[in-house]
């Protein structure tokens, strides 16, 4: 093979590759951080990076699940609604005299219940994605306040407190949720024969239809699996919190898009890995340290968070020309 067409294939992998896409992503992270290191050496220290990592946990667990739902290239804005109704349900049952493990595996169903809803408004009655999970973004926000009023639930187990305050060896458990979701998801998506259809129906569906696969039970799973990350990621932060607000949620389905697709992930479908969803989420977490360590004021770092979510989409369009 001649040096020119090796050079060749080395510019048609740097393109296309899902592994230079994580690379680059990764070295914009390195970045990041030694930048922040100078800026604040306050970064540096073992517990606010352990701090960080905590809170970035249940934006990547529900990152994990809605880029599923982005792989087939829909989307799912009703994510942080389900957060907040996981809590909720959570607390209540707990404040009932539910153990705190029947009770979080009830608020997980709660969230697959949702994503059931979504996935079946969208694949039998036809509707855009964005369209079905906006009004039940609304519809599940609405049962927040209907189940509590309006007020934030307290009085949960103290032994429920350790799913999001605990720690191992040292490391904030959220940490090993993390992992343990980014894992079990790599796994599925790159090892199973239901996850590498995903991958193909996101890149044509009519081709994937047409070969034998049951195209619309996998929109409905995909759905499901996000709900249930989605509320996975509310109990950590009820947990970590120690009480649940009937509004936690709102805003964070921005955050945890954005993650999936700063992480290189393509809002057409077809493209994207578990490992760049977390880095993209490491991203959003190191970023919103920043801005507190720099003391940045809060209306500001609304701002900054809606120009990072622009400037993901806008990396993506560019992704999807150069496609």
């Amino acid at each position: 093979m001649s040096q020119t067409n090796q050079s060749a294939q080395r510019r048609l992998w740097y393109k296309n590759s899902s592994t230079a896409s994580t690379l680059t992503i990764l070295l914009i992270l390195i970045i990041m951080c030694v930048a922040l290191s100078i800026a604040a050496p306050a970064f540096l220290k073992t517990s606010n990076l352990l701090s960080t990592a905590r809170n970035f946990s249940a934006i990547a667990v529900a990152g994990f699940g809605v880029s599923i739902v982005i792989l087939t290239g829909n989307i799912d804005i009703s994510i942080g609604s389900i957060y907040g109704l996981a809590g909720v349900t959570v607390a209540l049952l707990m404040k009932s005299g539910w153990a705190f493990l029947p009770a979080v595996l009830a608020g997980m169903v709660v969230g697959g219940l949702c994503g059931l809803a979504n996935g079946l408004l969208v694949v039998y009655l036809r509707l855009p994605s964005y369209i079905a999970t906006l009004g039940m973004m609304q519809i599940v926000r609405g049962i927040c306040y209907i189940l509590t009023q309006g007020y934030p639930v307290s009085g949960m187990a103290e032994s429920f407190k350790w799913v999001g305050q605990g720690q191992l060896m040292g490391i904030p458990i959220p940490i090993y949720f993390m992992v343990l979701f980014a894992v079990i998801f790599a796994i599925f998506r790159n090892q199973t024969k239901t996850g590498r259809r995903i991958f193909a129906l996101g890149g044509n569906e009519e081709a994937t239809r047409i070969s034998g696969v049951n195209t619309r039970n996998l929109k409905i799973l995909c759905f499901v699996l996000s709900g249930v990350c989605a509320a996975f990621a509310g109990v950590i932060n009820a947990s970590k919190v120690g009480v649940a607000q009937p509004t936690a949620g709102n805003g964070f389905e921005m955050d945890a898009i954005a993650s999936v697709v700063i992480g290189g992930s393509s809002m057409a479908g077809g493209v994207g890995t578990v490992v760049g969803t977390l880095i993209g989420s490491a991203i959003m977490g190191v970023l919103r340290n920043a801005l507190v360590l720099l003391s940045v004021d809060s209306y500001w770092q609304t701002l900054v968070m809606g120009v990072v979510i622009i400037f993901a989409v806008t990396i993506d369009q560019v992704r999807k020309a150069r496609r």
